[in-house]
């Protein structure tokens, strides 16, 4: 409805879900889709720690054996799955948010966040496993297939349904974690700049503002997940790449040190900018749709105290 204050849409109508989902999946495309080379280096460092013992030799390795083309493998299954998956994280997260608050009035803030981006990732990583599995393989296994067109059908013909949602259950347990702390991270790092560093209603402030408070929330936001979600993210290219056939083989094959520790530095620098950049664009549709960028404050009496 435009005619309210230019708004394309009513905030928590159902144009406004569906806005969020469509913010959500071109955000989280987008990025993924940017940083495809890095996800190239991080997943071939999960699968052959040993070839490829450092991101400097990972890069020189690839580069010579494969050319400059191995860095962009596996950018469709990126591009399209992660969509999907910010569409349904994004989207579902905001109608959980709000229905739990209107069923669970007297619960905690922080237990609305969780639940409800928990119930959005699981279906999100539903929706993302079958892009996932084909392209963990392409990335890591050059002659498997060239992208999702061949992979999707290869894949099935080999290994069935199964072969899509194999790494499902360690894709729950590396993203349930990350976007559960990820979106409470997010909504209270909100809550502080406000309350505490700009000290004004959201509402007061110019859209520069309020996007300068998006970015920071969602660095933090991020950087704060990528270490949650590590051990996991590990698990997740073992058993893609048959380098186990269990979760439990792939916890021992890999050892727990190595859990927490391989590939973490090029996580770190994936997650942070990438949560950033997600949040960044998804606020920006939503300003330029004549939405307030996202963050649920209950600290305005605080607020204007202070001011």
């Amino acid at each position: 409805m435009k005619g309210l204050e230019g708004r394309l849409c009513e905030e928590f109508s159902p144009r406004y879900y569906g806005l969020c989902t469509v913010g959500g999946m071109l955000s989280a495309g987008t990025t993924h889709l940017a940083i495809t080379p890095l996800d190239v280096l991080k997943v071939n460092m999960q699968v052959n720690p040993i070839k490829y013992y450092s991101i400097s030799s990972c890069f020189t390795t690839l580069l010579r054996e494969q050319g400059p083309s191995a860095f962009w493998r596996g950018w469709a299954g990126k591009f399209f799955g992660y969509g999907v998956q910010g569409g349904c994280r994004f989207g579902l997260y905001e109608y959980f948010k709000r229905l739990y608050s209107n069923v669970l009035v007297d619960s905690n803030r922080s237990f609305i966040f969780l639940i409800s981006s928990a119930s959005a990732e699981v279906i999100a990583n539903v929706a993302l496993s079958p892009f996932e599995a084909v392209k963990v393989r392409v990335q890591a296994q050059p002659h498997f297939a060239k992208g999702l067109l061949d992979g999707f059908p290869k894949l099935y013909a080999s290994e069935g349904i199964f072969g899509f949602y194999r790494g499902l259950v360690p894709l729950w347990g590396r993203n349930l974690p990350f976007s559960m702390i990820m979106f409470s991270t997010f909504e209270h790092s909100v809550d502080f700049m406000y309350c505490n560093v700009i000290q004004k209603r959201k509402e007061n402030c110019s859209k520069v503002q309020q996007l300068g408070v998006t970015c920071f929330a969602g660095y933090a936001a991020g950087s704060v997940g990528s270490f949650i979600s590590n051990p996991a993210d590990n698990i997740v290219a073992s058993l893609y790449n048959k380098k186990a056939d269990s979760i439990m083989l792939a916890v021992k094959k890999i050892g727990l040190i190595n859990l927490f520790t391989r590939s973490l530095p090029i996580r770190i620098m994936l997650v942070g900018p990438v949560v950033t950049l997600q949040w960044l664009f998804y606020d920006t549709i939503k300003v330029l749709s004549g939405l307030p960028t996202s963050g649920d404050l209950t600290t305005h009496s605080r607020v204007d105290k202070a001011a």
